[in-house]
């Protein structure tokens, strides 16, 4: 039996936290590779350590001292270091980085480091062997991870034995450090988990697992106790905010359960993830998992007569978006007429270039660009064939005065999409929630 543990920057805050974490690996001899963050914040108004590295790097960019931020990176390792009585020379790895910064650090490197120094405190904490990562995870020249080559090096340096690792880095074929995008420690471990064939991936976070709902817009919403890796990646690019997305494809094709869970609340089980569940009769009653959303999207609408008896249109229209390089998220549609729903931010820089576009290849009657549109889904299990749940949505939010600027059901039975004015979105959450859950 073997569980793969990844601890997020919160979990690795303060001398406070390595203790809890501590505590929770030697609960379980089965926890035997850790996989660590950077430092994160102690508080609200607190730094990211990754932030400040950052920072830092912008500041040598443009010839401002760095000195005042780089100091702050160095007393948090330092005090991690000495309250928790480790004899671990962390200022000659803090001075071997101001040397690296001075001969002209890379910035993969710098923002890499705040993993590296968390690992390397961690590893003598737990008295565990350190794994650097640039020794196993590697990366192809346009940037892929090369998993074969990363398997098999992890698994001839671990063995059977234990290591801890930082997250988030790995190297290039030219030698060079290799940043994932942010949260790419959850990226790490779940690599680190297909690797070596583990029985359980533990993410461990802030909250205990993924809730059905936004705690800043709904009080206390229940935990998801299980749910299947195509709900969470449904919830994940819907806005819900426990996990990074990409952290479900190295274990998801392994069939490897991952179990979401609390380092302040250890006890708690959490959410489990698996690629499908024995639908239970509790599950039978309740067929929704969760509830997300996102907000600032804007629709691009055309009409024109006749449209739908023609070839062609929908394609047309998605090429114009993509030689701007616009994203397009849903494509709600009508009779004679076609809706392509872009991130606002996305679609703003390009829209004159859009419409112009639309009016030269497609000449329809009208464009209409609708802003402040809000996308909340409600996903579930098998939605398609609950028979009415579509109706539960148009009553629920009718009732509240809630007007639908859009709604669609996708073809995989995991969701139905309802669309907003952004002023209605918490709202609009909260009266779904209400609805389905509670």
């Amino acid at each position: 039996m073997l569980k793969v543990c990844k601890f997020g920057g919160t979990s690795m805050a303060d001398a406070t936290q390595y203790r809890k974490i501590r505590d929770i690996v030697r609960s379980d001899p089965t926890r035997r590779i850790v996989v660590v963050s950077a430092a994160g914040k102690r508080f609200p108004k607190d730094n990211k350590i990754t932030d400040l590295l950052y920072l830092c790097h912008e500041h040598i960019r443009y010839g401002v001292n760095y000195e005042i931020i780089f100091d702050m990176v160095r007393k948090r390792y330092i005090s991690i270091r000495n309250e928790l009585g480790l004899r671990r020379n962390i200022e000659a790895e803090l001075d071997l980085l101001r040397d690296k910064i001075e001969q002209g650090i890379s910035r993969e490197e710098l923002v890499s480091r705040g993993e590296y120094l968390s690992a390397i405190l961690m590893a003598d904490f737990l008295d565990f062997p350190f794994v650097d990562a640039r020794n196993w995870l590697f990366f192809h020249y346009d940037g892929t991870i090369d998993q074969d080559r990363s398997y098999a090096a992890l698994r001839r340096i671990v063995g059977e034995g234990c290591a801890v690792i930082p997250g988030f880095y790995g190297l290039m074929p030219d030698g060079k450090i290799r940043t994932l995008t942010r949260g790419g420690s959850d990226i790490t471990g779940a690599l680190a988990a297909a690797a070596l064939d583990a029985d359980v991936y533990e993410n461990w976070t802030d909250v205990s697992g993924i809730l059905m709902a936004d705690p800043n817009i709904v009080e206390n919403p229940r935990t998801i106790e299980q749910a299947t890796y195509s709900e969470l990646r449904q919830l994940s690019y819907s806005g819900a905010k426990v996990l990074h997305e990409m952290t479900v494809f190295p274990v998801r094709e392994k069939n490897i359960p991952l179990n979401i869970r609390n380092t302040n609340d250890p006890e708690h089980p959490g959410t489990m993830v698996r690629e499908e569940f024995k639908e239970s009769s509790s599950d039978r009653k309740r067929f929704v998992t969760g509830i997300a959303g996102k907000c600032d999207y804007s629709a691009v609408t055309i009409h024109k007569k006749g449209m739908a008896g023609s070839v062609g249109n929908l394609r047309n229209m998605a090429e114009i978006f993509e030689n701007n390089t616009v994203p397009i998220c849903y494509t709600p549609t009508g009779i004679d007429c076609i809706s392509m729903v872009c991130p606002t931010e996305k679609l703003t820089p390009h829209m004159y270039s859009i419409t112009d576009d639309l009016r030269r290849e497609m000449r329809p009657d009208s464009i209409k660009v609708t802003d402040s549109i809000a996308i909340i889904a409600v996903v579930g299990r098998k939605m398609a064939y609950r028979t009415g749940a579509a109706g539960m949505i148009f009553a629920a939010l009718g009732e509240a005065n809630i007007n639908i600027r859009m709604i669609s059901q996708g073809p995989e039975e995991l969701n139905i999409l309802v669309g907003v004015d952004h002023k209605d979105y918490e709202n609009a959450v909260r009266v779904l929630y209400n609805a389905f859950v509670k």
